[in-house]
């Protein structure tokens, strides 16, 4: 990202906070992470899921690049990297623009043993929710260490998919829809945690295993 890019995307953030749009028409969540590098734990999880899947193929949010153009979805994110140490001014841009911009909640990514995004996204939206996903195990201290007065909820290492969810939690006290999905969602796990026992069961573990081979 050039001096340039920085510039403008810092720029049209202050830009988009004073258009006063609808909060059907803004992202409702704000994804943000260190690096690129970041991505594939962040959104799509390599061989976890991530955020993107549990916000697209279970929620039914869409992913919203165009800030005066929304998709049709009613509930959607969007996606940034921020480092906060490469690019200390478009963190701090996006994080304290980012509830005049309509998002409703935060997951600030990063890796590393200084995973510092997190926090000071947190610090400096509060009192908007910042929901921290240490990207590398190495990361967890980094994340979860803020002082008393300075709150940051975190999942665990890599687990975005779970700071989906809870973002959508927040969202579902205010939107019966999301809180719909998510219901259905939990209905979806727990019945197929019921096939899986009935069938282990009826079949017994060679057949079952014959099966799952």
């Amino acid at each position: 990202m050039t001096a340039s890019a920085v510039e403008d995307l810092i720029d049209r953030l202050h830009e988009e906070a004073t258009q006063d749009r609808p909060t059907a028409e803004t992202p409702d969540v704000g994804i943000v992470m260190g690096s690129d590098s970041d991505l594939e734990t962040m959104m799509t999880g390599g061989k976890r899921r991530g955020a993107y899947d549990a916000f697209v193929e279970e929620l039914g949010f869409a992913e919203q690049t165009d800030f005066e153009s929304p998709p049709d979805e009613r509930f959607t994110f969007e996606t940034y990297v921020t480092s906060a140490h490469r690019t200390p001014d478009l963190m701090t841009a996006y994080a304290e623009t980012a509830e005049e911009r309509g998002l409703e909640v935060i997951i600030a990514g990063a890796g590393g043993k200084s995973a510092d995004l997190p926090n000071m996204t947190a610090s400096i939206a509060y009192p908007l929710p910042v929901i921290g996903v240490p990207v590398q195990e190495k990361s967890v201290d980094s994340v979860i260490g803020m002082p008393t007065g300075a709150p940051l909820v975190a999942v665990d290492a890599g687990k975005s998919f779970n700071a989906a969810l809870s973002a959508a939690q927040i969202l579902a006290r205010q939107h019966d829809a999301v809180r719909d999905r998510l219901v259905a969602y939990h209905e979806d796990l727990r019945a197929g945690v019921g096939n899986v026992s009935r069938d282990l069961h009826d079949r017994g573990t060679p057949a079952f295993r014959d099966r799952e081979e």
